[in-house]
Order: C-alpha cells, then sequence, then structure tokens
C-alpha cells in the first residue's frame, strides 16, 4: 500500500528501482524532503520490520509507513532539527543517524582539482575518512566512478548489500560520496558499482589507506590518528646523504623472504624491525629498497602488480606498523626506498580494471592499453584524473610516510609506445613517433613536484635504453630523476665475469665500455632481483671455476663494483654469496654464513661498505669525470684493469683488478703521487677466503715513470682479485 503525499508522488516505478538497486540517485528519494508543505522521510531499509523517528533524547517523534516491498519506508514527521532513525529488525533494535539527512561533503574546489588533475593529495578527499559531520561521528566515503550508473558502499555494516547505502553522485567530477554515521576505522568496505556496461562488482577502493590481509580483498577503513614521528633528526640532515656526491650503498631487499618467522611466515614489521635494522647497519648499507608494498593480490608478482597505490600491503601489519619500522630505520642512520608501479595494474575484478564498466584508468585500445609481456593494463595518463591519482600516491609515500625515495619501476616501458611490440600492435603517438608523450609528461610532473616539495629526497629510475636525460632536471628538457639504474653496466659486466678467464682478454671492452657513458647520467650500477630470477642463476652461479675460483670472481667483482663510479645496489643474499636462485617463498640461506667461504663474501661487503663511505675519493666526484682516470685500461692480454680515483681535497685511491686465476708478480703500476700507497683491501685476503697473496700492508713508490706519471708502484696482483690502495 504506498501513501502518494507521504512519498512526494513518486512513483511506483522510482521505488522499485530504488529496491533494486537500479536508481542512480537515491538521494533525491531518500532522507528528509519537502513536499507539498510538509516534511517527509524516506528510508530503505530491506528486511527490517519497522522504522521509527527519534530525537536526540530518544523520544519517537515519528513513525515511517512500509511504502514498498523492497524496505522502503516514508511518512510526514515535524523533525525539529537533527534526528537518527530506531530501526526493528528481526534480531534487535539499531539506532544510527540518517544518512541521507547530510548534505553535500566534498568542496567543489576539490572536485574542480580533481577534474583539472591538479589535485595532489587525492587521498585526502577521496577514500575513506572517520571524522565529525554536524556534530556526528562516521565515515565519509567518496570514490571516482563517472560513467557509473549507480555506486554504493558495502561492508559488514550493511551486510554487504549494495541496495542499502547507495551514494550521492557529484557532477561534473564524477564522484560518489556518502558519510555513514556511528562507522569506525578498522570497518572492512567495498564500493558496489553498477557499471556503465550493466555489470555489478565489489570494488576495492582505489585510495584506501589501508586493506585486509591477502587474498582477502576488502579495504579497510585506516585509523586517523597521525603517527608521532621521532626523526627530526634524521630528516633534517637527509638533504646531505642524497646528493650525487653521497656515499650511496643500497640493500635491495624482499620483505616477505629476507627472513622467516620460526613457524615458517612472514616476519610483521615489528620483527623485521629488530632483526633487519642492526644487520644492514652493521653491513655499512645506507639505505634499504624495499619491493613493492603497495598493497597488491599476488604474492608471486613480488609486489609488481600492485592495486592499492596508497596502502601499505597488510602482509607485514598496519599503516602505524610500517611507519614505526621507517622511524627505526632513521634512528639507526638508515635511508628507505620503495619500489613504485605507476605503469601497469593488474587485472583483478576486485580492482582498477574496467571500474565503472568503462576503462576508466586503463586505454580503451589493448594497443595502448594492455602490457603483452606481464598480462596487466596500462594506466592512461593522459587522463587527468588517472595522471593526478598517481601523482597523489607518489607524494603520499614521502609525506605520510617520510619515506626517503621512489625507486620507478619499468620506466622504459613507459616511455616507450612500441614497448615489446612488433609492428601493427601499437598507436603512434600524435606527431606519428613512438615516444609516449603522455607519459613523458607525467614523469617529468611527479619528480618535479617531488623536487620542489622534498627536494632531500631521491627519485631512481629503472630505466634500460639510452633515453637522453634521465637525471637531467626538467628545467632542462629531462625527466627530472635523481639517479638512473644503469643496466648496460649490469648486463656488461656481469656478462664478462661469467667467462671463462681463459676467453676474457677477447671481451676486454664489456668491463671499460661503460666508462664511456658513465657521465651522460647520474648512475646506481644495480645488482638487483632480477639477476638472480628466472633461470639466470644466482650471482655465484653465473662465476666460471671450481669452488674457489667462483668465490674469487665474486669477490673481485665485489671489488671492482664497488671501486667503480657510480652508487650500490646489492639485493639481498648477495652479500652471502647466496649459491642457488632468489625464492620468494623461502628465507636466505643463513646457515651458509657457517661456510668459510660464504661467510668471507659477507665480511667483504660490509668492509667495501664501509671503505666507500670513508674514503670520499671513491663517491665524491661520482658524476664528475674528474673523479676518474685509467691507468691500465688496454690490457687485455693479461685482464688486469687500472684506474685512479678522485675527489676535491682527497686522498687519491688506485684500484687494480686482475681477473686471471694466474697472480702477476712485480706488476708496475704508474700513479700521481710519490710515496707511501697503503693496501686498503684486498678481495684476496684469507679472511674473505682467498689465498692471502697480498703487498704486505701497501708499497712505496719509486722514480721510475710508467702510464704517463712520474712515480709508480710495483705490486703484487692475487689471482682473482681486486686491490684498492690509498696514498698516504
Amino acid at each position: 500500500m504506498t501513501d502518494r503525499k507521504a512519498l512526494g508522488q513518486t512513483d511506483t516505478a522510482a521505488l522499485t528501482a530504488l529496491a533494486e538497486g537500479r536508481h542512480g540517485d537515491a538521494f533525491a528519494l531518500l532522507g528528509p524532503h519537502d513536499v507539498e508543505g510538509r516534511r517527509v522521510i524516506r528510508s530503505l531499509q530491506p528486511g527490517a520490520i519497522a522504522v521509527d523517528v527519534i530525537d536526540s533524547g530518544g523520544v519517537v517523534i515519528g513513525s515511517l509507513a512500509k511504502v514498498h516491498d523492497g524496505g522502503i519506508f516514508a511518512g510526514g514527521v515535524d523533525v525539529p532539527g537533527s534526528y537518527r532513525l530506531r530501526i526493528q529488525w528481526p534480531g534487535g533494535v539499531q539506532e544510527t543517524h540518517d544518512p541521507y539527512a547530510f548534505g553535500m561533503l566534498l568542496q567543489d574546489d576539490d572536485l574542480r582539482r580533481l577534474s583539472e588533475g591538479t589535485h595532489t593529495e587525492l587521498f585526502r578527499c577521496l577514500g575513506a575518512h572517520p571524522g565529525t559531520v554536524d556534530g556526528v561521528h562516521g565515515v565519509r566515503f567518496a570514490v571516482w566512478a563517472p560513467n557509473a550508473k549507480r555506486v554504493s558502499v558495502v561492508g559488514d555494516f550493511n551486510s554487504w548489500d549494495g541496495r542499502r547505502s547507495p551514494m550521492r553522485l557529484r557532477m561534473p567530477a564524477g564522484v560518489w560520496e556518502i558519510f555513514v554515521p556511528g562507522l569506525l576505522p578498522g570497518a572492512r568496505y567495498k564500493y558496489e558499482i553498477w557499471g556503465a556496461d550493466g555489470s555489478l562488482t565489489q570494488r576495492a577502493d582505489p585510495v584506501a589507506l589501508a586493506a585486509e590481509h591477502p587474498p582477502a580483498t576488502a579495504s579497510v577503513v585506516a585509523d586517523p590518528e597521525a603517527f608521532r614521528w621521532t626523526d627530526d633528526e634524521w630528516m633534517h640532515r637527509r638533504a646531505s646523504l642524497h646528493h650525487a656526491g653521497s656515499p650511496l650503498s643500497i640493500y635491495e631487499l624482499h620483505a616477505g623472504s629476507w627472513l622467516r618467522a620460526p613457524d615458517g611466515g612472514t616476519l610483521d614489521w615489528d620483527s623485521l624491525g629488530e632483526r633487519l635494522i642492526p644487520y644492514v647497519a652493521g653491513m655499512g648499507f645506507t639505505h634499504i629498497e624495499l619491493l613493492p608494498i603497495s598493497e597488491h593480490p599476488f604474492g608471486g608478482s613480488w609486489g609488481y602488480q600492485p592495486l592499492g597505490q596508497f596502502a601499505p600491503t597488510s602482509r607485514f601489519g598496519t599503516p602505524e606498523a610500517f611507519a614505526r619500522f621507517v622511524d627505526r630505520c632513521h634512528e639507526a642512520g638508515i635511508g628507505v626506498i620503495v619500489d613504485w608501479v605507476p605503469a601497469h595494474f593488474p587485472t583483478d575484478i576486485h580492482g582498477l580494471a574496467h571500474f565503472d564498466g568503462t576503462p576508466l584508468y586503463e586505454h580503451a585500445d589493448p594497443r595502448e592499453g594492455f602490457h603483452q609481456d606481464w598480462n596487466t593494463l596500462i594506466f592512461n595518463l593522459g587522463r587527468n584524473e588517472v595522471s593526478a591519482f598517481l601523482v597523489a600516491s607518489a607524494l603520499a609515500w614521502l609525506e605520510r610516510f617520510h619515506i626517503d625515495g621512489l625507486r620507478v619501476d619499468a620506466v622504459a616501458s613507459m616511455l616507450y609506445r612500441d614497448y615489446s611490440r612488433k609492428h601493427g600492435e601499437w598507436v603512434p603517438n600524435i606527431y606519428g613517433g613512438r615516444e609516449n608523450l603522455e607519459s613523458i609528461a607525467f614523469l617529468r610532473r611527479v619528480n618535479q613536484l617531488i623536487a620542489e616539495r622534498h627536494p632531500d629526497t631521491m627519485t631512481i629510475a629503472e630505466e634500460s635504453t639510452a633515453w637522453p636525460g634521465v637525471t637531467q632536471p626538467v628545467s632542462e628538457g629531462g625527466l627530472g630523476f635523481t639517479f638512473k639504474w644503469n643496466m648496460g653496466w649490469m648486463h656488461d659486466t656481469l656478462e664478462y665475469m661469467s667467462r671463462d678467464p681463459l676467453y676474457r682478454q677477447w671481451h676486454h671492452h664489456e668491463m671499460t665500455f661503460g666508462m664511456v657513458y658513465a657521465w651522460s647520467e647520474r648512475f646506481v650500477l644495480p645488482l638487483s632481483h632480477d639477476e638472480v630470477v628466472h633461470g639466470k642463476k644466482s650471482l655465484l652461479g653465473r662465476m666460471p671455476g671450481d669452488e674457489w675460483q667462483r668465490f674469487a670472481n665474486l669477490r673481485a667483482y665485489y671489488g671492482f663494483m664497488w671501486a667503480h663510479p657510480g652508487k650500490k645496489l646489492l639485493f639481498n643474499g648477495g652479500e652471502i654469496a647466496q649459491p642457488h636462485e632468489w625464492n620468494h617463498d623461502a628465507q636466505i640461506a643463513w646457515d651458509l654464513l657457517d661456510h668459510p667461504l660464504h661467510h668471507g663474501v659477507q665480511a667483504l661487503v660490509r668492509d667495501l661498505n664501509h671503505l666507500y663511505a670513508a674514503q670520499p675519493a671513491l663517491h665524491g666526484w661520482d658524476s664528475d669525470p674528474r673523479g676518474f682516470r685509467w691507468v691500465i685500461g688496454d690490457d687485455a692480454s693479461q685482464s688486469v684493469f687500472a684506474w685512479l680515483r678522485h675527489a676535491a681535497d682527497a686522498k687519491p685511491v688506485l684500484v687494480v683488478c686482475n681477473m686471471t686465476p694466474t697472480p702477476h708478480h712485480d706488476f708496475r703500476v704508474g700513479v700521481p703521487q710519490p710515496g707511501r700507497w697503503r693496501e686498503a683491501l684486498n678481495t684476496d685476503a684469507a679472511g674473505y677466503g682467498g689465498s692471502g697473496l697480498g703487498n704486505e700492508g701497501g708499497r712505496d713508490t719509486d722514480d721510475h715513470g710508467s702510464h704517463g706519471f712520474d712515480a709508480s708502484l710495483v705490486l703484487t696482483l692475487p689471482p682473482l682479485a681486486t686491490v684498492i690502495f690509498i696514498a698516504e
């Protein structure tokens, strides 16, 4: 039975659409409305027995009649001000404020900036935010879904029933919003979206600040209480730690497999902090780099297929626990870099794919929007709202969690429209070229904003091509990154080291070619996780020869790397010469440290880090050609390399590598300074597992000129070893 007057002449078809979750403007029907001179309240409560309207004191001021079998109640009520609903359910009584009694929530300026793509703090307006509206505590929800026919917030609080909490659409921004009274932090939720294509799906919040533990996929209302940081000292001095002349030695790690709990499970952030931070500090690394920790559905992606661009994965604890971990790192003098993935996202139905029934976050054309290598979708960075979504994500990690740097994944795939595509499988840009102009503009924008707002942080590009100006400032036409991974150096030198020493003389250039372009960018030398998976073998496994030679080769290579221009990066397990490939489902084989050769490699990496940080010549002019000079770069027949490192007001450092298993005695090397040169490090030292052949702590020069210098040293070059000398 329908009271037409009480319903304000609303027809049955509209009520039926509302009850069935097909009405696109629930706020036009529900809540308080003035109808023909009287106040009418309508409420949708499927399954309820009765609904009363009560005042702040709990006194009933009106009862609503059931006017539609779908659970719609309505009636004229004289409401003096705010009111609540008392709902009688078969199992009890509920009292709540009416979500449809609240006015518009988001400010017009927020909506305008969202549409323009200039809103850099999306997470502060979109998503789930506990707070107070008109004196009532609850949670405000907002989501961008401009093409959806209807959006509802669902969760435990409404039995995951999309009919119960349909949201208000704010045009022209295409944002849906609602305030749910009484809801608290910790509540699980999703958005139920009736898409433009007729689909009905429940989606995780793209701007969620927290999520439940995978494989569960709901978003979680985050606690609004700000974390109390204690890292003021670190924040004040970190600008001095992140410039081109700073020693930067990065320990890359996968948080889930660095160390496992006794029961085989993963450690949480607090447990990792207790074990990892002292280890990294003791090893002399300046920073840790975490494989992506944005929330991601599939652990086997190692985080490189994220869906929660604003939420630290719940696998290791709450966002507050992650903040606590970063704070403890800073207290120990360790910087934190996180891998950030703005290039693509997975196709999981609870995620961003076809979000509102249209290709909203991705390109519509699969030639632009589908990544064939990874079976993922490519962000449409030419769309203002999508670009702003990712810009805000980058800034949020730096601002919310005091992250010291972002390593941006798969930059090469973003720069080229034909990346990993055959002829006819890609769409040229507006000029007919292969450059992805929208991605270039995005990268420049995010780097420019970070440089302006957080100049003491870093952005690092994983970029494997010869794209010019990756680390040039945006103002000079570059992409604006602080550093770039030197993938060419990594491939060339690993290829050389994998060769039998007998044949290395024919490939001498693989170790020297990196110096041809060393000053074109500011480089990080990466021995990353990508080099120890998918059948590539471990670093130790790539080295030729018997057991002793394999370890000697690896030690020599590490010495070569740490003394070479460029910042350092080593993936976890490499520092103990793990013999097998990395397995993300198992911890590092820490028991190997009982073996002297593995323990020796660990000791070498520790000593290299400390020497690298202590000697300005090894880092001060890392990106300046004055910081490097070949002494011997062409001795292919003996596979010997020698060079000098310099920096302003620093003692020069001489580096000599013998990449054959044959020691060289009485080997003369020219040096620029007469006097004694101390042997600061020898990778063949007995303590590292070597033969112990060396130079008795150092050598004095004689007046025999060599290699363009008036003075020279007569050295013993141990087999398969790097020896580092410092002028005294």
